[in-house]
């Protein structure tokens, strides 16, 4: 098995086509591709992808290794960052984390800030759940963090940047695809996937806009991850809640949806320990001013 094995593989989940990766992701012929995820296949022992209704969707033994696979590129990357970082002289080191997906928004804005000082940075830059990423900040493993507000843990400030709304997300083929907006009511007759497993705060967002509605959700999955969540409802062809930013992760088998009547939120915000002395860290806030700009998102 080799690493654009992963890659491939990874394109494929993520566009829900074969035809789609090979030309938008991979930039290679469709029939090459098709060869080298039977070789994979044959390879781990087992069906990975399935040709379904709505293109090629994974199979359970798919889903489980799209995490792996991830992960297993995200550590070869970090092995050539730690190489590469071994064999210069040492420069100061910031590290940004990020709420899986949210780099795709904040990342270039985080970046910007630093502009000045980045010839003599080593920035590293981390994806995962909201908990775990002020587990970080609290080890000193994290500078800063965009995250949830997560204020079970003490010693950790936060800072308010955007509120984010939720919207449904639902198989492209499904009847509610069709309609500009969806009431919770109609989500509630539907299979629901509870996005929430490692998301205690969105939890927390989505059992109040349900109380506050007076619908009753009963969740036939619960997702490990957001990349799960989005599997599951393609898959099942479910339904879910899930904050905006999650349109940048979707395949073509899954589309979203504005919600009717008064829409719930979940902020984002920007965390950092207190005890953390850090002069970056430091400049960083003094140069908050502004970090939402260009990104669309407001307070």
């Amino acid at each position: 098995m080799e690493l654009r094995h992963l890659r491939y593989f990874i394109a494929v989940a993520e566009e829900g086509s074969l035809t789609l990766a090979a030309e938008k992701r991979l930039h290679t012929a469709q029939p090459s591709l098709s060869r080298q995820m039977r070789d994979l296949e044959l390879e781990v022992g087992t069906r990975l992808l399935v040709r379904g209704a709505r293109g090629i969707e994974l199979t359970a033994a798919g889903r489980t290794f799209l995490d792996h696979a991830r992960l297993a590129l995200m550590q070869v990357e970090a092995a050539g960052i730690a190489a590469r970082r071994a064999a210069q002289p040492a420069k100061a080191a910031f590290a940004l984390g990020f709420l899986t997906g949210q780099e795709v928004t904040w990342l270039p804005q985080a970046l910007r800030i630093l502009g000045s000082e980045l010839p003599n940075l080593d920035v590293t830059v981390s994806s995962q759940s909201s908990p775990e990423l002020a587990g970080g900040l609290l080890r000193g493993a994290i500078d800063v963090a965009f995250l949830r507000r997560e204020d079970w843990v003490s010693g950790l400030a936060f800072k308010l940047l955007a509120r984010e709304p939720l919207v449904a997300i639902l198989p492209a083929g499904h009847p509610l695809a069709t309609l500009d907006a969806v009431r919770i009511e109609d989500l509630a007759a539907e299979t629901f996937i509870m996005p929430t497993r490692a998301a205690p705060a969105l939890k927390i967002v989505i059992d109040d806009y349900a109380r506050r509605v007076g619908v009753t959700l009963r969740p036939a999955h619960e997702a490990e991850n957001l990349s799960m969540a989005i599997s599951l409802v393609s898959s099942t062809g479910g339904v879910s809640l899930l904050p905006v930013y999650a349109e940048h992760l979707l395949p073509r088998s899954v589309v979203s949806r504005p919600l009717a009547g008064p829409v719930p939120t979940i902020d984002l915000v920007l965390g950092y320990a207190k005890s953390n002395t850090s002069p970056l860290l430091k400049l960083f806030l003094a140069r908050l001013d502004g970090l939402a700009a260009g990104t669309g998102l407001t307070s």
